[in-house]
Parts: structure tokens; C-alpha cells; sequence
């Protein structure tokens, strides 16, 4: 499958193969990036590939995975320092490289906010400066915290350490009594080189490029070792304010500057696309003269009252983009084309590659997608790369814009040996040697072995104790696969009997002891204690993605109520069947692969074993004070034309609502504008409540 052709052009079986592919991948650059402070991979790939799942999760929503990268913001704190619980998420930012992204970004903003094309719209435009981003909290006006990013709603408390940066002031005594900034740690060229000098001569490490250098002083245990640095801070948003800053995003950058803290003298105020776009291309040619690393612009639109009306995504908020600068290829020799086998019993060929530096990265691997990519082919059997295939000691150009684990784009014939032979997929599980099948219109192979395949399990209950289900800490993949291959693992349910089980064995094991195995152990027992949503993602179902899974545990509130649900919904019919199609976000194919998953014997034997181990906490819909659409369901239908579908849905969802997609007599208001059609029927026949827009509006506030 060639991934640079337009999400509308796949199958869903072509997109569902590349979005495992790209989870994969970014689960692992996201763990070498920010737990780590050693990237495989430069910021600009790494956003383009989010950019490319995202583009496809919008385009197949019903393919969203468990493991959605999606939901993702950073990494998880280090267990070295103490964790500081954010009080407003600390998100990420939407990317994008093309010019017409920008422009398309600026359209979904008017478009979401009913705004005319005439109507003015004016951005900020400021490097992206290529660090570790921090939180400052001060408490009348003095400095009471400092925290990293970590995953976006919890991160670390170097404290401490920010206290030593010369650019951090302890003190600001005309600041709101509360004041959370916001803003980037960055060391200079300059200053990175004469460190790494230094490091050298004692022996010392040295780092990779100066964002390694700077977060990996700040997240030192020694405070007095980050002094020695020569780390520096802009300032660039801020989180929890007592009182508003400023009206506009550039008035509120200014209000900090005049605290005393430094922020990015390149930023500017644009008030048309093209002045973005120019500020841009002044950017990138000055960026090898900044003196500093940058990976991109950062556009914000201006007025505060607009991006409150926007808000957020799950992970970024809607009126910010990251315009990233490009990536790179390179040429080197295919020496291996190896199969990997996912929890869902895909097939993955990857190649094995002679290294190769990219971009100041050395790759050694890239995906191959699948058999007909291999064949030079696409899905349909058009010929890619002009129907060249791919062969193990082929010369080829690895193009890694769009992805962690890079795409090979070409092969150069010219080069390829003589006794170089075609590749042929396996028509077994090299894992278990099950039966390999490729269903009519898929483009993966599948292991049938799904429930003797130990690749499938050891990948399962790598999910299931994953940061975004039940979260497990000192369960690492390595350790899972350890456990496994001892047979103390073989279900979610086996993971709460390690200690009544194996406790003796595990203390006197090699590289473990009697802390390590009591850490574990307690980690085990306080997971014993789970959300419905956690639990409800942890299971791994396919096409059920972390959003997907909140979804269904705020529609049904309960484990009872959801599992009898599913149970009643097993032949695909009934009004089980369609309530739950009926939720806003859930479609035909996420439906289907839910019911059919509790309707396996084996399946649901499994889960009863793991629920008797549990207490699983009930997720009530969110409230809002005085709020008359608390707990209610409401269906839009037909054209609004005070706010958009996007904004009345988010409204809603503010207020504490469920929104929709189809009427039933579950239904509490069907808000109704001009157009409505079958819906505003249905609703009427059964006796519901209808809704003009000004009566939505006057009830939304």
C-alpha cells in the first residue's frame, strides 16, 4: 500500500493496515522522545506521521484504534521524580507541511465559527522552538512549581531544577495571584557545543543535538548538575490564571513579557493566510542564522473569546496549528524482509536495513505495509513505483516524512543483484505456524491462530497493561514477554493471581528482588480499582480506540448495564442493537466488532475471569451546575444557522449532554433547524421534544 495517496482512495482494510502501523510506530518514537531524551526520529517526521493518522481516523472513523495515537500527548513521567497533576491539560498541536493545510486550517476555523470569508481573522506567527516544554506555576507572584509536559495531564516535578535557569524568575510581584506559564527549556548552538566539549574532556556524556542536552539537564536528580548547564526558557501561553491576562493571544505574550519573562521576539500578528505563510518562509530562511533549533511556525488565532468557542480535541486544541518544516531521503541496501505478527494477528513485513543516517537519524528499519507493496503493486493491482518490485539486496530511497518507522519509496534496479529473487509471503504464522489467509478485498494477511498464536497474546496483555488502559507500572513489554514465555501469563486475569501465584519465584528471579517484586506487585493491586472506560479499552477489541471506548462508558455508566448490552445486541438487531449504533462517534463496523467479540465463548469466559478480579468504577455523564441538559441525549437534525453542527455538539457535550446521531425513544431533545427531514419525524411520532435553534440556544446559554 502506498502511503501518500489520499485516505479516500484506501479500503478500509488498506487504512486499517496503515493505521496499525502507524500506532506502532509512534508508541515508539513517543517512548524514545520524551522517556528517553533519545529520539530516533526528527520532530517534523514525527508530526507528519501524526498529521497522516490523523487524516485517516477522520476519513475511516470506525477504524480508530485502542491505541490511537489520537489521544496521546506526550509520554508518561519518569518514576524518578514526584508527578504533578496538571490543573489544565498541556496539549499538543495539530501539524501541518503543506501550504494548503494552513489554508484549510484557517477555512475549519470559519466554518466552525459561522464566520464569513470577509470577516477579519487574525493570527499570531511564532517559531516552535525545538525543547522540552515546562509549566510554571506561581502562587503571589512567587514561583511555587515547575513541571514537565509528561503526558499531558500528569508530567514532573523538577521544581528545583527550573529554579536554577537564569531566565525562570522566582519572583514576579505584579502577577495574578494565580499564574501558570507556559513556555519551552532550549539550549543554544553555541552553548550545546561548548557542553559537549566539556563532557568530552571528563569523560562525560554527550548529547545528540541540543534538545537531548536540554531536557536531559532539566530532568537531572542533582539540581546542581542543571545549574552547570547553560539551559534557557521562552515563554509562549500559560495554563491557570486567577484572572484574565489579556484579551487577545498577542496581548497576553506581551503581559508576560512585561512580568520579567522572556518570549520569542520573531513572533508576529498576521491578519490574512498569506502573511502567515510569508512569516513562515522568513522563518525557515533564517532558521540556520536563530542560533537555535526550531522545527516549524505556530500559528494561534489572536482573540481569546474565539478559541474559547473552539476549544479542544481530545489531544490538541482547534485554533492552533504547528506548520513544520520538511524531512529528508536517503539511499541504502534492503538486507532483510522480516514479518512481525500484531495483537490482532496481522502481518507486518518490515525491512531490515543498512544504516543509514536521515535527517541526523541513522534508520536501519522501514515498513514494507504488505504483499502488494512488496509486488509493486496497490490493493486493486495498480502497479506502484511503476510496478518495481521490492527484493532483500535491493538499493532503495527511504522518504520517512510521514513515518517513524520510514516507507521505502523507490528501488533502483540498476543496482539490484543478479541472484536477488522476488519475495514470498508467507502462507504460515512464522510465530505459530498456523494457517496465513488474506480475505477477498483485504490487503492483510492474518494469522488464523487467534487464540493458540502466543505473538497475538504477548500483544494483547501488552495492551491491556499499556499507559491508556489499565497502566501498569514495571509491566514493560520486555517483562510481559518474560513472564509469558515462563507461562505465568497467559490472560488479563493471570496478571492479578503473579502474586498469590509466582510471588517466591519472582522475588528470587534474576534482576528482581524483594522491592522490585513488592513494586509490582503493589502497582498490580492499585489497578485493581478501574474506570469502565479504562477496562472497556484494555480489552483490545478491535477498531475500539481510548475516545471510542469513553464513549460507550459514558452512554451506558456501567459495567452491567454495557455487557447486558452487548449480550442483547448479538444478532445484530433489536433495540440493543440500535441504541448502540445510535451513539454519536459509534458506527456500523465498531458495532458489529463489539457484539461479535462478547458473542465468542471464549471471549467472554475470559472477561468473567478478569471482572471477578476487579472493581470496576462507574463513569456518570459529565454534570454541569443549573444545567438543564445534564445527563440528557440530544439528536441535531436539519441546518442550524447560528453556530455550526462542530460548535453545538461541543456545547452540548460542555453542558453535560449526549449527543446523538439517530432518534429514538431514549431521545430526550431533537434540536431541529430548517431541512429536517425523517429524524424531526420520527421524533414527533414518538411524542419527544423538538427544539427550534432559538430555543436550543436559549437553553444552551
Amino acid at each position: 500500500m502506498d502511503s501518500s495517496r489520499p485516505p479516500e482512495e484506501l479500503t478500509p482494510e488498506e487504512a486499517a493496515e496503515e493505521l496499525a502501523r502507524l500506532a506502532a510506530a509512534i508508541a515508539a518514537a513517543d517512548r524514545a522522545y520524551h522517556g528517553e531524551d533519545a529520539p530516533q526520529i526528527t520532530d517534523a517526521e514525527y508530526d507528519a506521521m501524526k498529521r497522516r493518522n490523523a487524516a485517516l481516523e477522520a476519513a475511516f472513523p470506525e477504524l480508530r484504534r485502542p491505541d490511537s495515537p489520537s489521544e496521546r500527548v506526550g509520554a508518561p513521567p519518569s518514576s524518578a521524580f514526584s508527578k504533578v497533576r496538571h490543573s489544565m491539560p498541556m496539549l499538543s498541536l495539530e501539524n501541518a507541511f503543506a501550504e494548503e493545510e494552513v489554508a484549510d486550517f484557517v477555512a475549519r476555523i470559519r466554518r466552525f465559527l459561522n464566520l464569513p470569508a470577509d470577516e477579519p481573522l487574525a493570527f499570531t506567527a511564532e517559531p516552535k522552538i525545538d525543547g522540552l516544554s515546562l509549566s510554571l506555576r506561581y502562587e503571589d507572584g512567587r514561583l511555587v512549581q515547575a513541571a514537565t509536559r509528561g503526558d499531558g495531564t500528569t508530567g514532573e516535578n523538577v521544581t528545583a531544577n527550573a529554579r536554577t535557569l537564569d531566565d525562570i524568575p522566582d519572583e514576579i510581584p505584579d502577577a495574578p495571584a494565580l499564574l501558570e506559564v507556559r513556555g519551552e527549556v532550549y539550549m543554544s548552538h553555541e552553548d550545546f557545543a561548548a557542553l559537549n566539549a566539556r563532557q568530552a574532556e571528563t569523560g562525560g556524556r554527550t548529547f545528540a543535538n541540543p534538545r537531548n542536552a536540554a531536557a536531559g539537564s532539566l530532568r537531572q536528580l542533582d539540581p546542581s548538575i542543571t545549574a552547570s548547564r547553560p539551559l534557557r526558557f521562552f515563554a509562549y501561553s500559560w495554563g491557570m490564571v486567577s484572572e484574565p491576562l489579556a484579551d487577545t493571544q498577542m496581548g497576553a505574550i506581551e503581559r508576560l513579557a512585561g512580568f520579567g519573562l522572556p518570549t520569542n521576539p520573531l513572533t508576529v500578528l498576521c491578519h490574512e493566510l498569506e502573511e502567515l505563510l510569508a512569516h513562515y518562509r522568513r522563518i525557515e530562511g533564517e532558521r540556520a542564522n536563530l542560533g537555535y533549533d526550531i522545527d516549524g511556525v505556530v500559528y494561534k488565532l489572536n482573540r481569546l473569546d474565539l478559541q474559547a468557542r473552539l476549544g479542544a480535541r481530545s489531544a490538541t486544541p482547534r485554533w492552533a496549528l504547528a506548520h513544520k518544516f520538511p524531512a529528508e531521503r536517503a539511499t541504502t541496501q534492503l538486507r532483510a524482509i522480516e514479518i512481525q505478527v500484531g495483537r490482532t494477528g496481522a502481518l507486518s513485513p518490515i525491512a531490515r536495513l543498512a544504516p543509514v543516517t536521515v535527517g541526523g537519524v541513522v534508520v536501519q528499519n522501514a515498513t514494507l505495509h504488505n504483499a502488494d507493496y512488496i509486488a509493486g503493486r496497490d490493493s486493486r493491482g495498480q502497479p506502484i513505483r511503476e510496478g518495481r518490485d521490492i527484493r532483500v539486496g535491493d538499493w532503495v530511497t527511504i522518504y520517512r516524512a510521514g513515518d517513524v518507522i520510514p516507507k521505502i519509496e523507490d528501488v533502483d534496479l540498476s543496482r539490484r543483484p543478479p541472484d536477488a529473487v522476488p519475495y514470498v509471503f508467507p502462507e504460515t504464522c512464522p510465530i505459530c505456524g498456523s494457517d496465513v489467509v488474506r480475505e477477498p478485498g483485504e490487503a492483510v494477511h492474518y494469522c488464523t491462530g487467534n487464540l493458540v498464536c502466543p505473538a497475538q497474546q504477548v500483544e494483547k496483555l501488552k495492551h491491556f497493561v499499556s499507559r491508556n488502559a489499565f497502566d501498569i507500572e514495571g509491566l514493560g513489554a520486555k517483562t510481559i514477554e518474560a513472564f509469558f514465555a515462563d507461562g505465568w501469563l497467559r490472560e488479563p486475569a493471570d496478571i492479578f493471581h503473579l502474586e498469590s501465584r509466582h510471588g517466591t519465584e519472582l522475588r528470587r528471579r534474576e534482576g528482581w528482588g524483594e522491592r522490585s517484586a513488592a513494586n509490582l506487585f503493589r502497582s498490580i493491586a492499585e489497578r485493581r480499582r478501574v474506570p469502565l472506560n479504562r477496562l472497556i479499552f484494555g480489552l483490545g477489541i478491535r477498531h475500539v480506540g481510548e475516545t471510542a471506548a469513553k464513549l460507550l462508558a459514558r452512554h451506558y455508566g456501567s459495567w452491567e448495564r454495557f455487557r447486558t448490552a452487548m449480550e442483547e445486541a448479538r444478532d445484530h438487531e433489536g433495540p440493543a442493537w440500535d441504541d448502540l449504533n445510535a451513539i454519536d462517534g459509534v458506527g456500523p463496523t465498531l458495532a458489529a466488532s463489539l457484539v461479535d467479540f462478547f458473542h465468542e465463548p471464549a471471549n467472554r469466559a475470559a472477561i468473567d475471569r478478569l471482572v471477578a478480579e476487579l472493581e470496576i468504577e462507574d463513569v456518570a455523564a459529565p454534570s454541569a451546575s443549573g444545567s438543564p441538559l445534564a445527563g440528557k441525549t440530544i439528536v441535531f437534525t436539519g441546518t442550524l444557522e447560528r453556530m455550526t453542527r462542530a460548535e453545538a455538539k461541543a456545547r452540548a457535550e460542555a453542558l453535560g449532554a449526549k449527543v446523538a446521531g439517530s432518534v429514538s425513544s431514549r431521545t430526550d431533545y431533537v434540536v431541529a433547524g430548517p431541512g429536517a427531514g425523517s429524524k424531526e419525524k420520527k421524533a414527533r411520532e414518538l411524542g419527544l421534544t423538538v427544539l427550534s435553534e432559538e430555543e436550543w440556544l436559549e437553553m444552551a446559554g
